[in-house]
């Protein structure tokens, strides 16, 4: 007697298998089937024109990409080959197998519509009992663009480069007008080299004109906002009736910089700073995170390398979401984002700030972890006053909620799901992929939470 199970995969069923049977009755594909079922994908119904071959549901592509994401599997074409291979795929897509560029397609083209079901899927939590807006932490992480580095080209590097191949240019002008040309090395086409050069330098040219176009807009915000600080300094002095002390600010400089630089792959990319202390072509993406369920309640993508824009922005979507949600009591965020502008833009949207105005100790005494600080002076600045706050015993317990909530979102995205680089190009796409990302982050979290 043989102590081994049978193999045989010769016999036929003898019924017909049901895909419902394939998958434990908690798996996340079958919640995310269920959620991408009760949206309301009209919008994206309407999009189609009804001619041709009958089309795949959009439920089901916005399934199978959102379960991709969710698993680390970001690409169209692994989407399409997980359909046969995988069982939580194939259950998704009902036993069909959308091919890739129907994936990719349906993903660039209803970008925009992703942020209406992005708030559905937040108040499909909220009727679960899993969302109630209370305190919310903000955080900005690079994601790398979908272009290298290299591909970048600064104000500077282009002049040289254009000297260096204009002269190129001229001298194999020269040696194909020569009537002898035995000095033309074998193998090379003088009209090949030449055509390859001068499409490069219009491409450079392109660039160029671009980065002088930034530069323009960069000198006419800097200028206004150079006018305004000289007003601001004749106002205090012609009110004080004295002359103002410190140095007067200084006038921008009008023209591009020669670092200024513009990628030939996704000009819409920077360069920034990344955490092992290099430097990649990135965008900087911004979530704002509910301390409570750890689901992403708003989330945009910026070119700036720092946040220190970036509170207004996600106050604006705050106030966006559907009343039924709630509203947040509290913003908790580190040093990047502090500015007495964004302490009075949270104040004036009925929001507690706690923005934390420098880096503080990791090490702090004992005393000053369990006692209350000294009381404020009354003449405090905004800076000293934000300080105070998050020194106090309630302030340094919302504060810390910051490292538990926000950055391990990142964390898991980043680590875990293996989203580190963007699919897309363009900053408007890639605020559509983040959209897709957290949107997929969000379920994955909500099929955790949700009663058993």
């Amino acid at each position: 007697m043989s102590r081994f199970h049978p193999v045989d995969r010769q016999t036929g069923y003898l019924l017909p298998p049901s895909v419902d049977e394939w998958l434990p009755e908690d798996h996340l594909a079958r919640f995310i089937v269920e959620v991408a079922d009760g949206l309301d994908v009209s919008t994206l119904e309407k999009a189609y024109a009804g001619r041709g071959s009958a089309a795949y549901h959009p439920s089901v592509l916005l399934a199978l990409l959102v379960y991709g994401y969710a698993n680390g599997v970001f690409s169209s074409r692994k989407i399409e080959r997980a359909t046969y291979d995988s069982v939580a795929f194939r259950f998704i897509a009902a036993g069909t197998h959308p091919d890739h560029d129907t994936l990719a397609t349906f993903r660039r083209r209803f970008l925009d519509e992703l942020a209406g079901l992005f708030v559905q899927v937040l108040e499909m939590a909220r009727e679960m009992k899993l969302l109630k807006l209370g305190t919310i932490s903000l955080d900005g992480t690079k994601i790398k663009a979908n272009a290298s580095r290299h591909s970048a080209l600064s104000h500077g590097h282009i002049e040289q480069l254009e000297i260096q191949l204009k002269a190129e240019v001229e001298s194999l002008l020269a040696l194909a007008e020569q009537a002898d040309q035995s000095a033309v090395p074998d193998g090379m086409n003088l009209p090949a080299e030449i055509t390859r050069r001068e499409a490069r330098l219009e491409a450079m040219a392109a660039a160029k004109a671009k980065i002088e176009e930034r530069a323009k807009a960069r000198f006419e915000k800097e200028q206004t906002e150079y006018e305004n600080k000289l007003a601001r300094r004749e106002q205090k002095a012609k009110d004080s009736g004295r002359k103002p002390g410190g140095k007067p600010p200084k006038p921008p400089a009008a023209g591009p910089m020669a670092q200024d630089q513009l990628n030939l792959t996704d000009e819409q990319s920077r360069i920034m700073p990344v955490a092992d202390g290099g430097f990649d072509q990135a965008y900087n993406a911004q979530a704002a995170v509910d301390t409570g369920s750890m689901l992403v309640v708003a989330l945009g993508v910026t070119q700036a390398c720092n946040d220190k824009e970036q509170v207004l922005p996600m106050l604006d979507q705050l106030a966006m979401l559907p009343a039924s949600l709630g509203r947040p009591k509290a913003v908790v965020a580190d040093t990047g984002f502090y500015s007495a502008k964004n302490v009075q833009a949270c104040e004036a949207h009925g929001i507690d700030p706690f923005i934390a105005v420098k880096r503080d100790e990791h090490h702090p005494a004992p005393a000053e972890r369990f006692t209350e600080p000294a009381a404020l002076p009354a003449d405090a600045t905004p800076a000293q006053a934000m300080a105070h706050k998050l020194k106090t015993k309630a302030g340094r317990a919302l504060y810390a909620l910051r490292k538990q909530t926000v950055e391990p979102v990142f964390g898991i995205i980043k680590s875990v799901l293996g989203f580190r680089q963007f699919s897309l190009r363009g900053l408007k796409k890639v605020t559509g992929e983040w959209t897709l990302v957290c949107l997929a982050w969000n379920l994955k979290r909500m099929a955790v939470l949700r009663p058993q």
